[in-house]
């Protein structure tokens, strides 16, 4: 891409941009088990919900356009789990293979990082999903599991591969 890329923090205005990048993922892709993508107003919620949990949001703007976005929201909702986030990447396909992914990733990291969260999860859709599962591998993610058969979606069974990535301190220290 000759047009910069910059990654920031998203704004209310992103949202038809995202709400529209996801619905292709849902509709197509098999990162998301979601069948139905949501509406624009689900997903100005959702950011909502993240962004005053205090969970990090960030866009890859590309010349006023959206080109992909990731965040980082509760890992589970019990309390015991307040240090753990899970992250979501998504790029537009017209986009992949240019680095977003990465600088994204990347980003998202710094930020749960500076925020004081200590371990991220990702949760990849698909087993088949090797340049995500390769993306969270370069950046320091390493395979916990992968639980077998249990997304049913485009007519077919589809794993779900754990990955983590101790983030800052970690378990070294206490919270």
């Amino acid at each position: 891409m000759s047009v910069p890329i910059t990654i920031r923090p998203v704004a209310p205005e992103d949202i038809r941009d995202i709400a529209a990048i996801y619905a292709h993922a849902v509709a197509y892709g098999t990162a998301s088990f979601e069948i139905e993508p949501p509406s624009e107003a689900e997903m100005a919620t959702r950011r909502k919900m993240l962004v005053d949990g205090g969970f990090p949001y960030l866009v890859a703007d590309v010349g006023g356009r959206i080109a992909g976005y990731a965040y980082a929201g509760p890992y589970r909702p019990r309390f015991a789990y307040r240090h753990t986030v899970e992250d979501s990447v998504y790029v537009h396909p017209r986009a992949h293979r240019h680095g977003i992914g990465r600088m994204l990733l990347q980003g998202l990291i710094t930020e749960a990082e500076e925020r004081g969260f200590r371990q991220m999860i990702a949760v990849i859709g698909d087993s088949a999903q090797l340049p995500s599962i390769e993306l969270h591998r370069s950046l320091g993610f390493e395979p916990v599991g992968t639980l077998s058969n249990i997304g049913f979606k485009h007519g077919r069974w589809l794993d779900s591969v754990l990955m983590q990535r101790a983030l800052g301190d970690g378990a070294a220290t206490l919270p």
